[in-house]
């Protein structure tokens, strides 16, 4: 009987294991802020700096934004956030290792809701 128990235990443990650690990221993986920093030189507009961040413990690359009506006062630069198609990429597609970000600045008078659209789980 004893026997028995500690396999069914071990067979739970196993089980739990491999869960935890095959788990797929997706996009609520991915977190979003962006704090008001400063004024513009304009001094019309705020200058919001976004930091998009992996909490997944797997690498992410080709990360979507969804940001509807999204626009800045100051460049962005495209390697870090541009538009494809109807949703924003980051970080030019590359990988963003677990605990990792990666921050951009725009300019507006107020801030834009952005939130992950999709990504691609390395792990």
């Amino acid at each position: 009987m004893e026997t028995q128990t500690l396999k069914l235990l071990l067979s739970l443990l196993l089980l739990l294991f491999a869960q935890g650690n095959g788990q797929k990221c997706d996009k609520s993986s991915i977190q979003i802020q962006q704090p008001y920093i400063g004024k513009s030189s304009n001094g019309l507009d705020r200058i919001f700096e976004v930091e998009v961040k992996n909490l997944c413990k797997c690498s992410v690359k080709s990360i979507f934004i969804n940001s509807l009506g999204f626009a800045s006062s100051m460049q962005v630069d495209p390697k870090l956030f541009r538009q494809e198609g109807s949703g924003y990429l980051v970080n030019d597609g590359q990988q963003i290792t677990s605990q990792s970000y990666v921050k951009f600045r725009y300019a507006w008078d107020h801030p834009f809701k952005m939130t992950a659209a999709s990504i691609q789980s390395q792990g």
